[in-house]
């Protein structure tokens, strides 16, 4: 294998295998050659935060114990609402195909573990579990696999500096120094999790940028904000999850570490881009992309897939948009969506599909026409995209979700007949009367919950999301108490409007 490049992963250069590969004695005999003290276990609760537990070792024998039996965490305070301190015990036990020396301190193996519960089985409750299981499910009854890529979208938020450039609102789109100044924390980010992880695509500034935030919280007060984002490729649906826990810790961790603040809010400010969590997914069969016709277009297959998004796509909401500051972000006419549809390369609609290099793969002959060489793509990279997520999703369930929708596209008759009917041209806010055609998505964490308790069956159906799962999403999502907001804020003055607004968007900065 090829691992001489400078962002390979270390422990694949050390051990000359890929992480598929790695095996307990490779693990053991990175502790014996990198000095390593301590094993660390991460895993995330409901909360969507990673946790993180250390396991020091004085000798090999407790190593290898550590590697092979895992460790006993509590249920109870992990999952909250779900797990009863009477019955509380579960175990997380190391995949090894996720070890990577921790970026923040060179003594520490690290890992993404799984829970199981006391009979050693995979505790069906958990996020985690429920996305791997809703894929398994996906795989048996497709014979072919979903991937999926996030693309992570965050404020840094740190002192302003001097101040000589200064983008205008809403230009922040690609934007490099001088006009964004924290370039070099993000590379440091993009650094860490490219090692780890092999599956960043890109990085780069976004739309949103505040010059001097206005806010009541210290840690926000005339702070400057650039909004950036991270994309990754596409990668098998449980390794997405994991990806996404591990690039968001990374991401904090590097902001605290140059004493900024890294936030995925769905939102910081009235008119400036708010932090979306745009999903894509693609069908793969047989290690290659099943998402176009021979001719050219989406594939069958792939129009399934849009019908099942559409058809789920209201109740993933409850997935997608957990906070109320989210439905601050999703308004009419923005590239956040607010109806039901798709369409081509169009970023306000709700399933997007963007550019797929489905003719040319090779488009440096178009400005290299000297280029003696010819690339081939052997794979394919068409893909799908929903973009009504945000930040404060719950990554792992909506992933889940997702997959479900998935399969039930590909499995269930009228799916390529319901993406004919959703499917529009253009921009759909200048005709009035396809949009009241159109189904909204839900305007609150009131109405989402509503939803997805009314068609609870999508998710529970086959056993692929617990009831107890979809009963903390629905009671999290009821306490949000957000259903007349919007009528609320309509009957202040615009000055009184513009600080509890503030207010409540920036309540989230630490949510998710």
């Amino acid at each position: 294998m090829n691992t001489d490049l400078a962002l390979s992963n270390p422990l694949s250069r050390l051990l000359d295998k890929e992480p598929a590969d790695f095996c307990r004695a490779d693990l053991l005999r990175v502790v014996r050659e990198q000095g390593i003290e301590h094993f660390s276990f991460h895993y995330t609760g409901m909360d969507n935060q990673l946790k993180e537990l250390r396991l020091p070792f004085s000798t090999i024998e407790h190593a290898e114990r550590i590697l092979a039996a895992g460790e006993r965490v509590d249920g109870s305070s992990l999952f909250r609402g779900l797990v009863d301190p009477a019955d509380s015990d579960l175990y997380v036990v190391p995949r090894y195909r996720t070890a990577f020396i921790s970026p923040f301190d060179p003594r520490s193996l690290d890992f993404m573990c799984r829970f199981l519960g006391r009979d050693g089985s995979h505790a069906p409750f958990t996020p985690d579990n429920v996305l791997s299981f809703a894929h398994r499910r996906f795989k048996e009854r497709t014979g072919m696999e979903l991937h999926a890529l996030g693309e992570i979208e965050f404020f840094l938020v740190g002192e302003a500096g001097p101040g000589l450039f200064t983008p205008t609102r809403q230009t922040g789109y690609h934007a490099s120094a001088p006009f964004f100044t924290f370039g070099d924390v993000v590379s440091e980010m993009v650094r860490h999790i490219s090692q780890i992880t092999g599956a960043v695509k890109y990085a780069h500034a976004e739309v949103g940028f505040i010059d001097a935030v206005r806010s009541d919280r210290e840690i926000l007060k005339g702070k400057r904000a650039e909004q950036h984002e991270i994309e990754f490729l596409t990668r098998p649906m449980e390794e997405t999850g994991d990806f996404v826990a591990l690039s968001r810790w990374i991401i904090r961790n590097v902001a605290f570490r140059h004493g900024m603040l890294a936030t995925f809010a769905p939102k910081l400010e009235e008119g400036v881009a708010g932090n979306g969590f745009h999903v894509h997914m693609e069908l793969v069969r047989d290690g290659k992309n099943a998402m176009t016709a021979p001719g050219g277009g989406l594939s069958r297959e792939a129009l399934r897939l849009v019908g099942g998004l559409v058809h789920y796509a209201a109740t993933l909401s409850a997935f997608g948009n957990t906070v109320a500051s989210a439905f601050l972000r999703l308004v009419p006419n923005q590239e956040a969506p607010t109806r039901i549809c798709w369409s081509d390369c169009n970023r306000s609609a709700l399933v997007r599909v963007p550019l797929g290099w489905q003719h040319a793969a090779d488009l440096a002959q178009a400005v290299n026409p000297d280029e003696p060489g010819r690339y081939v793509d052997p794979r394919g990279h068409q893909t799908v995209e929903i973009r009504s997520p945000d930040g404060s999703a719950f990554f792992n369930l909506l992933l889940a979700g997702l997959t479900t929708a998935a399969g039930y596209g590909l499995t269930h008759d009228g799916m390529e007949e319901l993406a004919a009917k959703t499917k529009v041209v253009g921009n759909i806010f200048e005709d009035p009367t396809l949009v009241a055609r159109l189904e909204p998505l839900p305007g609150s964490c009131v109405a989402a919950a509503r939803l997805l308790r009314e068609r609870r069956e999508l998710y529970e159906k086959e056993g692929v999301f617990p009831p107890e799962v979809v009963d903390y999403v629905v009671d999290k999502l009821m306490r949000e108490d957000d259903e007349r907001l919007n009528q609320t804020l309509a009957h202040m003055s615009a000055e009184e409007r513009l600080t509890a607004t503030r207010q409540i968007m920036h309540r989230d900065i630490h949510r998710n």
